[in-house]
């Protein structure tokens, strides 16, 4: 313990690890950090292992992964982990999201640290997007094709910019090289990101279930939060094993097992399970220039959480009208990933134009109204307490 507080590099670690002070009351709920860092971790080892052995060739890419998958020692087992670990980072990274709208999370001082973690979730995506289209099968190539069209609704300038992404009239060779190189590199600028994160979360301290300042009652990281997170840790463990060993294709699309062929479209394009909320905003848009700002507007949207939210009382712990408006979010929030895995047909199209209008709104009416009205009615109970 001694070399812990006297080594300068130690000692950031002891301070950041082991001696932090965390608010006392802290549940399960703020449990998802570590669970994310330790995704991010898995990310980078197994990421740099398949590199080892990828190609990215348009003509060897799919075979160079079925090489990964049938030759190299344990390759299905470390394909898989980087596969499925990169869907448990998004139900987590969400859970995380939702846990911070809940709690209130995004208020002063900790505006910096919510930023920070948007920018941090724009970038995740980017990254799973390139990702996704590297095993080069089917959905691999058409979503790419989708996904990178968007910036042709750029005026002016975008069917050129669409074919500088692509290094030519198509997705091909130079598109594959660049987001594979991308691909590799960008987690590392997420990892400093994450870094950042966490400095800004050191600097202000864990908000906490009831939303009220927590100086007087402090417990340190260890042992007793880092033994908490050791147990959702385990569990995570023990569900990844599961779906690695029983059902590695459960959270994947079939048709990424059919080489890429550009000369035949598949049935439905659609993305990652994690990207679907997203997709289907874009689609429920008729203008396709509407449609790529409201997608990224969708992410963006979640900056102004700490401008938009005028309740006096941090989070939703006591506030239930703020709780049924949240339970109405998240459930709008499932319906459009619903919606984005339909094909673009009624009654789907109607319902998904509905269903984005309610994102828009619970962001820019809904919260700002209710924090409006239990202000007022605070002020009147206060008003009657003093008569």
């Amino acid at each position: 313990m001694r070399l812990l507080k006297s080594q300068s590099l130690l000692s950031l670690v002891n301070s950041y690890v082991v001696d932090s002070p965390q608010p006392a009351n802290l549940s399960y709920m703020w449990n998802f950090g570590s669970l994310l860092a330790l995704c991010l971790g898995i990310q980078i080892v197994t990421g740099v292992l398949l590199a080892m052995h990828y190609t990215p060739n348009v003509d060897l890419a799919f075979i160079s992964v079925e090489h990964i998958m049938r030759d190299v020692n344990y390759g299905w087992m470390i394909r898989y982990i980087h596969a499925n670990v990169a869907s448990f980072f998004f139900i987590f990274v969400y859970l995380h999201i939702a846990r911070g709208l809940y709690y209130g999370s995004y208020k002063s001082p900790r505006v910096l640290h919510w930023s920070i973690g948007v920018i941090i979730l724009v970038l995740m995506m980017a990254i799973a997007f390139l990702g996704y289209v590297l095993p080069y099968g089917q959905m691999s190539l058409w979503g790419a094709t989708v996904i990178t069209n968007m910036l042709s609704a750029v005026p002016w300038i975008g069917q050129d910019f669409v074919q500088f992404i692509w290094g030519g009239f198509s997705v091909n060779n130079a598109t594959l090289n660049r987001f594979f190189s991308l691909h590799f590199l960008l987690p590392f600028l997420l990892s400093a990101l994450a870094i950042v994160h966490m400095m800004t979360l050191h600097t202000n301290g864990s908000s906490n279930p009831l939303g009220i300042s927590s100086n007087v009652d402090k417990l340190a990281m260890h042992p007793y939060f880092i033994f908490k997170d050791l147990v959702t840790i385990l569990l995570f463990f023990l569900a990844l094993a599961v779906i690695i060993f029983y059902l590695p294709n459960l959270l994947g699309h079939s048709d990424n097992y059919i080489p890429a062929n550009p000369m035949q479209t598949p049935p439905s394009i659609v993305p990652e399970w994690y990207l679907l909320p997203y997709y289907a905003i874009l689609r429920s848009i008729p203008n396709k220039l509407l449609g790529v700002i409201a997608m990224l507007g969708s992410l963006l949207i979640l900056l102004l959480m700490p401008l938009v939210d005028t309740s006096r009382v941090r989070g939703s712990q006591f506030r239930p009208l703020m709780r049924f408006a949240f339970w109405v979010f998240v459930t709008d929030f499932f319906l459009l990933m619903y919606i984005g895995s339909q094909h673009a047909e009624e009654p789907y199209i109607t319902i998904g134009a509905i269903a984005t209008g309610l994102y828009f709104g619970w962001f820019l009416v809904i919260v700002p109204v209710v924090g409006i009205i239990e202000n007022t009615l605070m002020d009147i109970a206060t008003d009657k307490q003093s008569v």
